[in-house]
């Protein structure tokens, strides 16, 4: 098949119980969980609040186009996040009211645009999760080229199709298809770390000794 104009198969999904179970999870403490480089910088929530979760159905497009998109909208499966390689460029908006809306009608649980969207205000009202670096009233062109279920990379962050695709008001995090059973325990562990600390900080007993001891290791002078 050439390259340009591909869909290729989508791997295996992760199981709806495993993929609800990191949807629950915060995105930075998944992020903390995977070394605090695997998650996209430049992506904020564009719709009316409520998480993401969901296996990502990856599409690839030239700058300004849809066309992929709109394929990849018709063959997600329910519960699919569809990620977008956009290229990051704000020129045209890659998706809008329209293209959310059937996705929603289809039972997608979000869209991650690594570029532009519009109908911002319509967007903003909607529970639909939409991530996306901004908003232009300029809208894109269908003519491809395109591919559907390749590796992209998002905000610098790499997206493999059936990875799981989390979000939350502070953006998008990936974790690996192989890695999520391990990243999930990692991540429940953080939370509960941070809890005993928000409990300390209550009861002001916060053992805040690291931070000396970190500048002296560093060797600064207190």
């Amino acid at each position: 098949m050439p390259r340009g104009f591909r869909i290729l198969p989508m791997p295996e999904r992760a199981s709806a119980a495993l993929v609800a179970a990191l949807g629950e999870r915060v995105a930075a403490h998944l992020s903390d969980c995977m070394g605090r480089i695997h998650a996209a910088t430049g992506l904020r929530p564009m719709h009316r609040g409520g998480r993401m979760a969901g296996s990502a159905i990856t599409v690839k497009v030239p700058p300004g186009d849809n066309l992929m998109v709109h394929k990849a909208i018709d063959i997600a499966a329910p519960g699919d996040v569809i990620v977008v390689d956009a290229g990051g460029v704000m020129e045209q908006a890659i998706i809008g009211e329209i293209m959310s809306s059937w996705a929603a009608q289809r039972g997608l649980a979000g869209m991650v645009i690594d570029g532009a969207v519009r109908d911002a205000g319509a967007l903003a009202q909607n529970a639909f999760p939409v991530y996306a670096k901004g908003a232009t009233p300029r809208g894109p062109y269908k003519n491809g080229p395109g591919e559907i279920n390749c590796p992209v990379a998002i905000g610098g962050m790499v997206v493999m199709p059936g990875d799981i695709v989390v979000g939350d008001e502070d953006g998008v995090v990936c974790v690996p298809r192989a890695d999520a059973d391990e990243i999930l325990a990692l991540a429940i562990a953080q939370a509960d770390k941070e809890d005993v600390i928000l409990a300390d900080i209550r009861r002001g007993a916060l053992d805040r000794a690291w931070v000396d001891e970190t500048l002296l290791a560093r060797g600064c002078r207190l």
